[in-house]
This record gives C-alpha cells, sequence and structure tokens, in this order.
C-alpha cells in the first residue's frame, strides 16, 4: 500500500449525468440546490449540466436556465459537456467554466448511439472541436476514452484497441501543438474489473509514462469501488464521481448502466487509506442525502446511510 498516493482529486458528476438519466423532470431550483450543496463541500469541480438535444436527454432542457443561475462558490469550476460544436456553442453564451475536451470511443458501435458517428468521422469532428476550442482561447486540459473496458454492444474491448484510441486523440492534439493534461477512461456501462483496470493502465503507462491517467467509473455491478483501488494502487489520481451514486448513460444498451461510483464512498475510502482530497466527507454526505430528498427515492450510496466512522471515533 506504500504506492498509494498521498493525494487525489475528484471531480463531482452528480447534477450533470446524475439527472439526464432520470425519467421526470427534475426542477430547475433542485437542481441548482444540488450544485449549491455540492460546491460547499470542497469538490473542486461540479459538472452541472450536458448541452445536448432536449429531444434526446428531456433533463437537459433547462441547460442554460441552470448555467446562467449558478451561485458561485470562490474556487470552485463549474462545468458542462457538449458532443459537437452546435453544444459547445450553446455553452460558450453561459457563464460556466469552460474546458476543451476530446473524447472517442473505444466501442465504434458506442460511438454510433452516443453521438451517430463512426470512428472515422469522430476523428474529424474533433479536429473541428479543437480548432473551435483554440479560436475561442477555450484551454483543452483533458481527454476521454468512453467504453475503454468492455461495451453492451460489442462486448470485451482489447486493451491494445484502448491504447490506439489514446494515440488518436493524442495525435489530434499534437497536429494544433496541444498538450493534454489528464486521458481519462472510461468505464461507461460498467464491464471493468480490477484485472482490466491493471491491463489497461499498465499498457497506456507503459506507451506514455508521463502521462495522468483518470478513471470514470460506474458501478453497475457493484464493484467500482474495487476497480478504484485498484486505480489507487497504480497510482491514479483523478476520478469522475456522482454523489449518492447519480448517473448512467442513457445510449448504453442497458438500463442497469445507471449509476457512476458514488463520490462520497470514495472520499470515504480515500481518507481511510490517508489519501487527501479536500472535501468535507459529512457535507458531502449531506448533498447526497439532498439528492436522495430532491428524486423521492432510495439512492445507491452506503455512506450516505450509515454514515463516517467520525462519531464512533471520537466517543472511543
Amino acid at each position: 500500500m506504500s504506492d498509494l498516493p498521498k493525494s487525489a482529486i475528484i471531480r463531482e458528476e452528480g447534477p450533470r449525468e446524475g439527472f439526464q438519466s432520470e425519467k421526470e423532470f427534475v426542477p430547475t431550483e433542485d437542481k441548482l440546490r444540488l450544485i449549491r450543496s455540492l460546491a460547499e463541500t470542497g469538490l473542486p469541480e461540479v459538472q452541472c449540466v450536458s448541452f445536448v438535444n432536449p429531444k434526446w436527454v428531456p433533463n437537459m432542457a433547462d441547460a442554460e436556465e441552470v448555467a446562467n443561475a449558478i451561485e458561485r462558490v470562490p474556487g470552485v469550476r463549474y462545468t458542462g459537456i457538449w458532443l459537437n460544436l452546435k453544444g459547445f456553442e450553446r455553452a460558450l453564451a453561459t457563464p460556466l467554466d469552460k474546458h476543451g475536451t476530446l473524447q472517442m470511443s473505444a466501442s465504434e458501435t458506442f460511438s454510433i448511439r452516443n453521438s451517430n458517428r463512426n470512428n472515422a468521422e469522430t476523428v474529424e469532428e474533433q479536429r473541428r472541436i479543437l480548432d473551435a476550442y483554440l479560436a475561442n482561447n477555450v484551454p483543452v486540459d483533458r481527454a476521454y476514452v468512453m467504453t475503454a473496458f468492455g461495451c453492451n454492444y460489442e462486448g470485451e474491448i482489447a486493451p491494445e484497441t484502448v491504447r490506439d484510441r489514446v494515440a488518436m486523440i493524442l495525435d489530434i492534439a499534437a497536429e494544433r501543438d496541444v498538450k493534454l493534461n489528464t486521458m481519462m477512461l472510461a468505464d461507461t456501462v460498467g464491464w471493468a474489473n480490477p484485472e482490466a483496470i491493471s491491463s489497461v493502465v499498465g499498457l497506456i503507462r507503459e506507451r506514455w509514462p508521463e502521462l495522468q491517467l483518470g478513471l470514470h467509473l460506474h458501478d453497475t455491478r457493484g464493484i467500482a469501488m474495487a476497480n478504484a483501488l485498484r486505480g489507487l494502487e497504480m497510482g491514479v489520481q483523478v476520478f469522475d464521481a456522482a454523489c449518492a451514486g447519480l448517473g448512467g448513460c442513457p445510449f448504453a444498451g442497458h438500463k442497469g448502466a445507471a449509476g457512476n461510483i458514488c463520490t462520497e464512498d470514495l472520499v470515504f475510502l480515500c481518507h481511510e487509506l490517508g489519501i487527501e482530497t479536500g472535501v468535507d466527507l459529512d457535507a458531502l454526505i449531506e448533498s447526497a442525502r439532498l439528492a436522495e430528498s430532491i428524486l423521492g427515492r432510495q439512492l445507491p450510496g452506503k455512506i450516505m446511510h450509515s454514515g463516517s466512522l467520525r462519531q464512533y471515533r471520537q466517543a472511543a
């Protein structure tokens, strides 16, 4: 365990990826309440909305309204996502913090389902959107490889395929003299296991030892925390998560894909291992309970229901 990192960066995605998966429309005021609550926990970034066609993701129909109404907490980045140039143009018109993200899918079938583009078309789209970032002085700081561990349409994804997608993204960035800070490997539909984490992370580290890697994990089959631990043991320090275990992907081909790794549970794990996150766990637990209250049903997070160990340690 001596190889564990001293700190980890955990980025919150619940308001965006969590609410986009809900069948019933979540009122704008409730979205803003959760964003505010999460921003007060010490999380460095809260992903608030996605600028996508509301025909396909009805809960993001108020993306601009949410983005324009956020009451900022100093030091917190408020971000959104988009899948194409049209979405990026919508985001530019809002006060959200902009960061340029490049992305590809290891599964071409998922790419077609998610963005209606095959890999060749995706490469050209990423070139166009990178040019748009640069033209608008938007920093490009990260990239994603989706379905990096498996796909409900194509099955197992070979680590070499993920490596090839990473190379494609890095080549696109290099064409414009852009250096990416972080490469996120996304278990978009919950196929990863600890050995797969080791294989994919290890192969990419072997090829690009200086490239910072991060993990976007889903808890579809209950082992996201084991996957996170394996990532931490391999020195991964950047994670996406969603409070209370909110989240999912509406284009995954399986309703069980819902459920990102739970933010407060991941923070608890890190703190128990002596890894600093800068997050107030008790405040984060209250945010998770707020999310549960907003949706009116029990959510899958564990620590939000059991509480942390702080009170017991203090009593002892």
